[in-house]
């Protein structure tokens, strides 16, 4: 007794991925049939950088990435000087009219949609080193943003008294 070496004599894997290539070539089908009809929005996504796209999926956005947007600079991928190949992120390589995000403290680079997803799965750091988004001299008024943003000043009355 033992576990077997070959799976030659077991049909299952075989049956499986025969099942799951069918799948794909199914959905393939019916991908392409919607597209050829004119209702393709009805389809999901692809993952591509392309910020068309993330902008129709940015409807729920948490208050930090929406903060931490507006003070991560978008250059396009022409002005940078000394630029890597390729998002980490979705592995494209990158092209010179790209829109991007240099992170302030590691300044690793990105596609701006790459990032601004990272950023929509409540992800404050860069997804290639760690290094938090937001800097340690400028967490205190970070914080303070985020909390004038989230309306709970409001909601208890005076601020004041909750920074006791």
């Amino acid at each position: 007794m033992g576990f077997p070496i070959a799976y030659t004599e077991f049909f299952l894997p075989k049956i499986l991925i025969h099942v799951i290539t069918f799948l794909g070539l199914f959905r393939n089908l019916i991908s392409s049939i919607f597209r050829l009809i004119g209702i393709g929005d009805f389809l999901e996504p692809e993952l591509s950088p392309d910020p068309n796209q993330t902008e129709l999926l940015n409807h729920f956005q948490s208050v930090s990435s929406v903060l931490i947007r507006e003070l991560l600079p978008v250059v396009k991928f022409a002005e940078l000087v000394d630029p890597p190949e390729s998002c980490v992120v979705c592995l494209y390589d990158f092209d010179a009219g790209d829109d991007i995000r240099r992170l302030t403290n590691c300044r690793h680079v990105f596609h701006r949609c790459c990032l601004d997803r990272w950023m929509d799965h409540n992800r404050k750091n860069c997804p290639l080193c760690r290094t938090p988004f937001i800097a340690d001299d400028l967490q205190d008024s970070f914080n303070e943003r985020l909390w004038a943003a989230s309306g709970i000043g409001d909601y208890y009355g005076d601020s004041s008294v909750i920074s006791d």
